[in-house]
């Protein structure tokens, strides 16, 4: 499968070359086929290999945004969300969350009450359901964990959580469908001088150490918080930043020991931070963090500070839990490309921008609820550059497809649902070409096992044959992304 999208990718005349395989670019590649253009689509490691496999898991209305007046975002955000819930049931699933307040928190419960009315009348009330003003009792009836001291009551409102990485290669996949030409590992390195009218882009296939050159019309940066490094190679010499990276940690932690029921937003007590705490089968996620960084987004990991951060929350609003450093079972962090446009960082805008060069076009910011718009108005914009895009076909109402990978076959970790026979199949139909692609991303055995899947990750190389190289490379990720820093 890949090796024949390779020898495509160096064969053909494409319309557009889509530099970057996270949420955005998937979607890009996707609504431009769709619209019937040639797509190429490269990413320079997997798809979703960086933040889109690296999120909070949430397709939210952007309650977070109101308190900063964006309620255009959350409008915007409400109904992809909608969308997506109908598009693709089978990655997208409806999450109640409780909001507990307490004294002393800088969002009272009358204010997080008419907030969350806005937050319904933005959705047109259409939201799963509307949200409820719980008295003390009733929010320690859906989270009887919650510490119960000062607690002055809540609210319960409704979000939509999902897997970040599958709903990316679910774009993917029905970009090929479409009949884009998708590679993972293919690095874009450099133009090449124009030839026929047709831009040339210097590449490597990564997995092979081999260079080629794919030709395109326009190349379209949507490589997140890679961008301005895109933008170097593509001979871009203005000094301009277009990206301002925040840091978004997480810790994965026993669930039984937070015994969260659905999802429960927090206030954290030191900075007054909106996280969250997360059912994630047998784990809740606690996150996220927010802070500017300028650390490359091949290097980002949780710290020991992110992870101090994190744990205080949880253990100052389930006080039963008393989590302690070595009860975290897994730490990552991605890199949320911002617009540079902001002194800090919780106020900092998750608008995106488009930006059309010549033959070039970069898209910047946004999130991962919204990419489907964010992906909708990069190939309007294309339409101005080139012609022949049908305007009457739209993802609006596109189911994305879904992928089954069999039910059978050994157990690769005893407790948690992933069988053997699914490893082959992931390889087979959904261009998984590691044992990081499948233990990372294809599945999340990595953020549910304390050795970050590298037990599983032994068993699997001799399940499909895979020598020391598949397992030197697959540690070598497990460390680049788990290990904690100092």
């Amino acid at each position: 499968m890949r090796a024949a999208a390779l020898t495509e990718l160096a064969g053909r005349v494409f319309d557009v070359l889509v530099i970057g395989g996270g949420i955005t670019g998937a979607g890009i590649a996707r609504d431009a086929a769709l619209r019937g253009y040639s797509v190429a689509l490269i990413d320079k490691g997997d798809f979703a290999g960086g933040t889109s496999s690296r999120s909070s898991r949430l397709i939210h209305g952007g309650v977070r945004y109101l308190e900063h007046g964006h309620l255009h975002l959350v409008f915007e955000a409400q109904a992809e969300r909608r969308r997506l819930l109908r598009l693709a049931p089978h990655l997208v699933h409806p999450l109640a969350f409780t909001w507990p307040v307490y004294p002393g928190q800088r969002l009272p419960l009358w204010k997080l009450a008419a907030g969350l009315t806005l937050y319904d009348l933005l959705s047109l009330f259409r939201n799963v359901r509307r949200h409820r003003t719980l008295d003390a009792k009733e929010v320690l009836r859906n989270e009887p964990a919650l510490r119960r001291d000062g607690l002055r009551g809540g609210v319960r409102y409704y979000d939509a959580s999902t897997n970040d990485a599958r709903l990316t290669l679910a774009n993917v996949l029905d970009a090929r469908i479409l009949g884009a030409v998708a590679a993972n590992y293919v690095k874009f390195v450099g133009t090449a001088a124009a030839r026929g009218g047709s831009r040339v882009a210097r590449v490597e296939d990564t997995l092979a150490n081999q260079p080629f050159e794919i030709r395109a019309k326009v190349f379209v940066n949507a490589s997140g918080p890679w961008s301005d490094d895109v933008h170097r190679l593509d001979g871009d010499v203005r000094q301009k930043t277009r990206v301002q990276g925040s840091k978004g940690a997480h810790i994965a932690v026993p669930r039984d020991r937070i015994a969260n029921r659905d999802a429960v937003t927090l206030l954290h007590p030191r900075d007054g931070r909106v996280m969250f705490a997360l059912p994630a089968g047998q784990n809740a996620i606690i996150g996220t963090t927010d802070t500017f960084t300028d650390v490359s987004p091949d290097e980002v990991r949780a710290s020991e500070t992110d992870v101090a951060y994190l744990l205080d929350a949880a253990n100052a609003f389930f006080p039963g839990a008393r989590l302690t450093r070595g009860d975290v079972i897994a730490a990552w962090a991605g890199i949320r490309p911002l617009m540079p446009t902001s002194k800090s960082e919780g106020a900092a805008s998750r608008e995106h921008s488009i930006e059309r060069r010549a033959a070039a076009i970069t898209i910047t910011g946004g999130k991962l609820t919204t990419y489907r718009v964010m992906a909708a108005q990069v190939v309007n914009v294309l339409r101005l550059v080139l012609s022949g895009a049908s305007w009457r076909k739209s993802t609006r109402n596109r189911p994305l497809p879904a992928s089954q990978p069999p039910e059978t076959g050994a157990e690769i970790v005893p407790g948690l649902p992933y069988r053997m026979d699914a490893m082959r199949w992931s390889v087979d139909n959904e261009l998984a070409c590691t044992l990081g692609d499948l233990l990372i991303r294809r599945t999340h055995i990595a953020f549910e096992t304390r050795d970050n899947g590298r037990t599983a990750a032994r068993a699997v190389a001799a399940a499909l044959g895979w020598g020391p190289d598949q397992l030197a490379r697959y540690d070598a990720e497990a460390d680049r992304v788990f290990r904690i820093d100092p």
